[in-house]
């Protein structure tokens, strides 16, 4: 009998502890955002804590290893602390990610390319072209969707200055438009549709709030304008928008801070490349916004 009541008296206690423990897990939810990452060192066993300045430093030398995967997984943790990030943290947020789906969207364009010339040949190695251009695909839209979840969970909000509000809301359409590059049938009017409007939303806003010459509401028209272009055929929006963003950002070129200089008249050269470039010798091919237009292509900008 006394055997059985201490049965019963460890079992309520086990039970009472699951039920606090049950309680606080509510709360540990909440505040998991904004608590440090805290781990064990494989080598000395020591718990080490790394509140966000730290992992904004592990992301800075991930960079410079150029490991963007690292930084990606890195700049997720900081991004989901819930906190609103400084303009070079969602540079770093940008920059990261831009890397991982440039690597992905340019082995896609890789591996179409050798299927399409053995769907020509009917070659039997076709089928292992097609099976690899999936697997990339799925891993592209695996980045861009985690991208897009950061971006409407803890980035995208109202209550944000304007500049965050533009940033965010073009890196949106941005990754959409990735999304759109290899989507098809009624999947691709959704995704097109999402990027569309992302674009539209951060063009009114920044069209508001921001002047002309500013390298961010400058990249957004430069986007857009390859989205009118690439995504949606439709040379003669592309160029209207462009032409306008440049003619505005010219007019108004003596309100240029030092800061700011150097990146917009960056962009402002982008526009006017894109500008110049010949129906005839146009290619759909998208590029690392850093670099000059391929082969006479619209080139975009990545932050």
């Amino acid at each position: 009998m006394a055997r059985g009541h201490q049965k019963i008296q460890s079992q309520q206690k086990n039970a009472k502890k699951q039920a606090e423990i049950k309680k606080s897990k509510g709360h540990d939810q909440k505040t998991a955002a904004k608590a440090a990452l805290v781990y064990t060192c494989g080598v000395c066993k020591k718990v080490i804590t790394m509140d966000k300045s730290d992992l904004v430093q592990k992301a800075k030398l991930a960079e410079q290893a150029e490991r963007y995967d690292d930084m990606a997984g890195v700049m997720k943790q900081v991004t989901e602390k819930g906190e609103e990030l400084t303009d070079e943290e969602r540079n770093l947020l940008s920059v990261a990610y831009k890397n991982v789906v440039g690597a992905c969207r340019s082995a896609w364009r890789v591996i179409s390319s050798i299927e399409q010339k053995m769907k020509a040949e009917s070659s039997d190695k076709e089928q292992i072209a097609k099976e690899y251009r999936e697997k990339i695909e799925s891993e592209l839209q695996t980045i861009c969707n985690d991208v897009l979840h950061l971006l409407d969970k803890f980035l995208i909000r109202t209550s944000s200055p304007a500049e965050s509000q533009v940033f965010y809301l073009k890196m949106k359409g941005d990754y959409y438009r990735y999304l759109a590059e290899v989507a098809v049938g009624d999947n691709k009017t959704s995704i097109v549709d999402k990027s569309r409007e992302a674009y539209q939303a951060a063009f009114d806003i920044s069209k508001e709030n921001m002047q002309p010459t500013h390298p961010i509401r400058l990249g957004l028209a430069l986007n857009f304008s390859v989205f009118y272009y690439e995504i949606l055929g439709s040379r003669e929006q592309a160029c209207e928008l462009a032409k306008k963003a440049f003619d505005d950002a010219i007019a108004e070129l003596d309100q240029l801070t030092e800061d700011s200089y150097k990146d917009s008249t960056l962009i402002m050269q982008l526009l006017r490349d894109n500008l110049t470039v010949s129906p005839t010798s146009f290619t759909s091919r998208p590029r690392a916004a850093s670099c000059p237009p391929v082969n006479g292509g619209w080139g975009d900008w990545d932050r």
